[in-house]
């Protein structure tokens, strides 16, 4: 009876150790470079178990189901592309595909970046009209071979969030993009937005570097820009009076302002040579 009990101690103990390896243990510690692991919608868990172990991400299929049904979460398992390695054990690759931690990209679009500097950034076209302006510059996160149609979604989404208080107009934004691209302080574009206004209220041409056709023609150009940020957003709302009608944006990143055209003209020698 003894032996007996000696020998079922030993192989409990025996197959809980294998089990524990085989869930605790990654299948191989030093293989640490993430490959790309796809799980299509309407996969179940033995297909992606299987598919788990084809691909040498896991010792056995038969550990991933075995942790999967013992924690109840069969019905948790999210389709998406995982970046996953041999380095991990089960508990961490059924924890990022439960929790549904994609593969993603992280990618920065600068405030003043036009259309074309977002697509050249992302390597993506992005679809639609009347985008310029409108795709809020911020830090995203995107899934891994996100396409266009979902970058603008949430470009513009982000817009509408950071926006949403304020009495935003396509002029608003058309003036917020001239701002971004010509003045770099907060202090300085408030300036510089209350000479354009000033300017546009009594038909004067604003002349503005960054757009060449306001030497033109009078009044803002007919579309943004560029994509401004939230600065210049509400420094085109909210401008600041003054008695100058007219800056100079310096290549120093300066911007100086005056009150007459002599005064303009002055400043243009001393500060473009």
């Amino acid at each position: 009876m003894k032996r007996f009990f000696i020998i079922s101690l030993i192989i409990v103990f025996g197959v809980g150790g294998f089990l524990w390896q085989g869930v605790y243990l990654a299948k191989d510690p030093t293989l640490t470079k993430e490959q790309l692991f796809l799980i299509e919608k309407g996969e179940n868990l033995f297909l992606i178990a299987e598919n788990l172990e084809k691909e040498g991400l896991i010792k056995s299929k038969c550990f991933f189901e075995l942790h999967i049904f013992l924690k109840g979460t069969q019905a948790n398992l999210q389709a998406g592309k995982y970046l996953l390695s041999p380095a991990m054990d089960v508990t961490e690759i059924a924890q990022k595909i439960i929790s549904g931690d994609i593969a993603k990209i992280i990618v920065t679009i600068p405030e003043g970046f036009t259309v074309e500097q977002i697509e050249e950034r992302l390597g993506l076209k992005l679809p639609g009209e009347n985008l310029e302006g409108f795709l809020f510059p911020d830090t995203y996160q995107f899934p891994l071979g996100v396409s266009g149609k979902e970058v603008v979604e949430k470009m513009q989404a982000n817009f509408q969030k950071k926006t949403k208080d304020l009495e935003i107009t396509p002029e608003i934004v058309t003036m917020a993009s001239l701002l971004e691209k010509e003045v770099e302080t907060k202090e300085e574009k408030e300036l510089a937005s209350g000479v354009l206004w000033k300017r546009l209220e009594i038909g004067m041409p604003l002349q503005v570097d960054a757009a060449m056709e306001t030497y033109e023609r009078r009044g803002l150009p007919e579309r943004p820009i560029c994509n401004p940020g939230l600065e210049s957003i509400l420094t085109a709302l909210y401008p600041k009076e003054s008695t100058y009608w007219y800056y100079l944006s310096a290549s120093s990143g300066e911007t100086f302002f005056s009150e007459t055209l002599e005064e303009h003209n002055i400043k243009k020698a001393e500060h473009l040579k």
